[in-house]
């Protein structure tokens, strides 16, 4: 069971969607957009559920579901017959067929429900056909529908959708709210929190894959492994062990289907926070706000055996890398130059 009190963070939104279920105003069509696993889908079923509930209730100044009501049954077993959930055949494409029988289904009532709620977890996966084809019930949409379009990309959609939707956007999460959170539900050790959260950049759904993910913990072992070597590997080594820390293990050890540039990403993250606190403890040869506190060993050796000027030039690299990556640079490439450039500024 899940109440707007569970969301962390989203003051903005949640002010904005508490004061459609006040007025009883609903937009037609709302456009969620955020990062991967920021939670857009946790707030639109929350949302949804709450439209849909014959006997909501007020606490601590939020209108909440009341979980008891055979609407919000069916919503929290996933039946709700009036809350329908957009999938799709191709896994990168939402089609205009598939967009067509959406189209077709608006005109059907309710079956029990004030609201015939559509959501789409994958908005940004239609292509320029299906978003015309979904525009023509957007222009003129029944009084009951209500869709709730989630994507991690709102620059694919036309200017004329975006014009006919409310947009909502996903903000970072504070920092200290994260972190209480892992702490108290997930048990999550202090030290292990901090360092979640610094990946996480705000991200309540990354903070808690990475507290709950071994891999994370193999890819820190392993860079830092790789940073204890680099200095004394020829470069095809070097690059047989970026290979490998970049390729994430299931729970069974086996090869796992991940987004490379998010594994990259991770990595570059890592490598960034490191140096980061490298720099820190070289100035004040104290273990004091570093991200890596638990691995103070290894930040006190590259601390003595690198320069002021070599460390800085090392983060400079790795964010210059970031931007490469980000314009479509072959990520490879990228990195291979990273390595080479923090390779010299460590001999």
């Amino acid at each position: 069971m899940a109440d707007f009190a569970d969301i962390i963070g989203q003051k903005q939104m949640i002010d904005h969607l508490q004061n459609a279920l006040r007025t009883g105003k609903a937009s037609h069509a709302y456009i969620i957009t955020g990062e991967k696993e920021s939670g857009k889908e946790f707030i639109a079923r929350i949302f949804a559920q709450t439209l849909q509930c014959t006997d909501r209730h007020e606490e601590y100044g939020l209108l909440e579901p009341c979980h008891e009501c055979h609407s919000c049954i069916q919503a929290e077993s996933g039946s709700n017959p009036d809350i329908i959930t957009v999938t799709h055949d191709k896994p990168n494409t939402i089609s205009v067929d598939e967009v067509r029988a959406i189209c077709d289904d608006v005109v059907i009532k309710p079956y029990a429900g004030p609201y015939k709620i559509y959501i789409f977890p994958d908005g940004e996966k239609m292509n320029i056909q299906a978003q015309n084809a979904l525009l023509k019930t957007l222009e003129e949409p029944p009084s009951y529908v209500v869709m709730l379009i989630l994507t991690d990309n709102l620059d694919v959609f036309l200017p004329t959708i975006l014009s006919r939707c409310v947009v909502l956007p996903m903000k970072p999460a504070p920092d200290d709210a994260i972190k209480n959170f892992l702490m108290k539900e997930y048990h999550t050790p202090d030290y292990r929190a901090d360092l979640c959260v610094s990946f996480a950049r705000g991200n309540v759904g990354k903070a808690i894959m990475l507290s709950q993910n071994e891999d994370f913990d193999r890819m820190r072992k392993q860079t830092f492994g790789l940073l204890q070597k680099i200095s004394r590997k020829e470069l095809h080594e070097i690059l047989d062990m970026v290979k490998e820390i970049e390729t994430p293990l299931d729970e069974s050890g086996n090869e796992a289907n991940a987004d490379k540039k998010e594994v990259i990403s991770d990595f570059l993250d890592m490598l960034l926070f490191f140096f980061r606190d490298v720099l820190v403890y070289k100035a004040t040869e104290s273990d004091g706000g570093l991200i890596f506190a638990g691995d103070l060993s290894y930040i006190r050796d590259t601390a003595e055996k690198c320069t002021f000027e070599g460390l800085n030039a090392i983060v400079k690299l790795i964010t210059k890398t970031r931007r490469r990556i980000q314009v479509n640079v072959n990520p490879d490439i990228a990195v291979e130059m990273l390595m080479i450039g923090i390779k010299d500024n460590m001999a």
